[in-house]
């Protein structure tokens, strides 16, 4: 048994893990590389890596916004919860949006448009963070098997005393892989 974050990964592979998982924390990751370059190289006249990291900033907030949007309008209503940690996986990685969104805004120049260049930093950095942690939660939290904190299938709950075994049969529709 898993949660429907995993569930989501794990159907149509390997797309849903491509456009799920690794182009948003991937562009997320890149964000922090170009983070740390932008700071380390501030003295310098080349701001290539602070060219790149506005590029990232604004794409990450622009795919993710699309991600969500997908997300909250064609799987969410049809989950079947899978207990709280399902939950707590799924809405941590659709909290992903204010971070990123909010990077984005301020890349644009629509967040912090008055702000010194410290301040957007600051902010920058800030959002960044809450980013890597919703999505690692969304990580740990979907990666619990949902049995464990006693949530079992309608077949199960129903019959509280047949066998255990797990089939190899393709999920139910209406759960997070749609």
């Amino acid at each position: 048994m898993m949660t429907n974050y995993m569930e989501l990964l794990m159907t149509n592979q390997p797309w849903n893990l491509i456009l799920f998982m690794v182009i948003p924390v991937g562009l997320a990751e890149l964000l922090v590389a170009t983070e740390f370059y932008t700071l380390y190289l501030q003295d310098t006249m080349d701001n290539s890596w602070q060219s790149l990291n506005s590029f990232l900033g604004k794409i990450a907030g622009i795919y993710f916004t699309g991600v969500f949007l997908y997300l909250i309008t064609n799987v969410v209503p049809h989950i079947e919860w899978r207990g709280w940690v399902d939950v707590v996986a799924v809405g941590a990685y659709l909290c992903g949006i204010f971070p990123l969104l909010g990077i984005t805004l301020l890349e644009f120049g629509v967040l912090k448009k008055n702000a010194t260049l410290r301040e957007r930093t600051h902010t920058h950095f800030l959002l960044l963070i809450v980013f890597l942690v919703v999505s690692h939660i969304a990580m740990i939290f979907g990666m619990v098997d949902p049995a464990i904190i006693g949530w079992k299938p309608a077949t199960q709950q129903e019959m509280p005393m047949h066998s255990h075994t797990h089939s190899n049969a393709t999920p139910h529709e209406g759960h997070m892989h749609e």
